[in-house]
């Protein structure tokens, strides 16, 4: 089957013109944690080097959330190896004159039971305490947060 020309210039058009839409990981830049929510949002957080970035929202419109954070200001938190949950954090601050906002995100798995049990998702810290979670709907999850560079959280 033929594809009309009219309507391959249009598709093409319309993905190279999509400036609002939750990008992918820069091209080279690793994934550090990308999924998809229950109700079709996009989690991802992206090492851009000196930065490191997060997004959220819809794929197919402009970002609800979109953070470049210097790699400095971004912590992790890292299983030691002993317990029952395998789980690995990376807080992203964004601090406002109002508030100080911390965007967890999180992989974890219960490394004992036979379905190995994943929990994914953010947590949405503001001043400190718990506002939001938000998991992962247990699909396409790619999880890079293991051995990542960032200094522990506190």
């Amino acid at each position: 089957m033929d594809i009309p020309k009219w309507l391959l210039v249009g598709m093409t058009t319309g993905l190279l013109f999509a400036p609002n839409a939750i990008a992918k990981c820069a091209s080279g830049k690793p994934t550090l944690f990308s999924c998809s929510t229950a109700k079709g949002k996009t989690i991802e957080v992206c090492d851009a080097g000196k930065m490191i970035t997060y997004t959220f929202g819809s794929p197919q419109a402009k970002p609800e959330i979109s953070l470049n954070v210097p790699r400095n200001k971004v912590t992790t938190f890292q299983w030691n190896g002993i317990g029952r949950y395998l789980s690995y954090a990376v807080d992203i601050p964004n601090d406002t004159a109002n508030s100080k906002t911390t965007y967890s995100v999180f992989h974890g798995m219960d490394r004992i039971t036979k379905e190995h049990a994943v929990e994914a998702g953010v947590n949405v810290l503001v001043d400190g305490k718990l506002l939001a979670t938000v998991r992962c709907s247990g699909k396409n999850i790619i999880n890079n947060l293991e051995g990542v560079d960032l200094a522990p959280t506190p």
